[in-house]
């Protein structure tokens, strides 16, 4: 009888097939819960902002950018959070630790949704609001609508871009606590026990 060894080349073919069907599928969902995420986002932006005051779209554009950021420092906490203190925390019960260990073990998929789904989401959306608000801007105080669509842009892009460059600094080496608080978080409000 013949001894098949556990690495075969039909057996590394097949763990391919796999792995892809897995990426296909992941590629599949993420794609399509973008596309709802951004419909629900951006059906709120327009309901809210549309008719709304100048101090109410600027509510709503520093929201999206917040969000972006916000995400995009909890999509760096996972890929660098250290799996041994949450293990620690788990041993010990505390809550929020099993969740954490949880997105650590999908980091890849963690990582891929806050920094590329809500992150990108929130940053197209700024942008939308800021046409929006720059529009109501010009209008209410007789301005050039492109010079005003063009400062805000401005702003939103720096405000954007400093933020989540302070944003990841913090993420690095605040790593665990971030992690920590948003599994926490999530635990809460999915009233489930982790």
């Amino acid at each position: 009888m013949k001894r098949v060894h556990p690495y075969d080349s039909k057996t590394k073919k097949d763990n391919k097939l796999i792995h892809l069907n897995k990426d296909v599928i992941w590629i599949m969902e993420i794609t399509l819960l973008a596309f709802t995420l951004s419909f629900v986002l951006s059906m709120f932006s327009d309901t809210v902002v549309s008719g709304s005051t100048a101090i109410v779209s600027v509510i709503v554009l520093l929201v999206f950018i917040f969000l972006g950021i916000l995400f995009d420092m909890i999509g760096v906490a996972v890929t660098v959070a250290d799996e041994k203190v949450f293990n620690s925390m788990a041993a010990k019960k505390i809550r929020g630790a099993k969740r954490a260990l949880r997105l650590l073990k999908s980091k890849s998929k963690v990582s891929s949704f806050c920094n590329d789904v809500v992150g990108d989401v929130c940053g197209i959306l700024s942008g939308s609001a800021g046409v929006t608000l720059g529009l109501a801007i010009a209008n209410e105080f007789s301005l050039n609508l492109a010079l005003v669509n063009l400062v805000l842009t401005s702003f939103i892009a720096a405000f954007t871009i400093g933020g989540k460059a302070v944003g990841k600094s913090v993420a690095i080496n605040k790593s665990n606590r971030i992690l920590y608080l948003f599994a926490k978080t999530l635990d809460m409000v999915t009233f489930k026990k982790s």
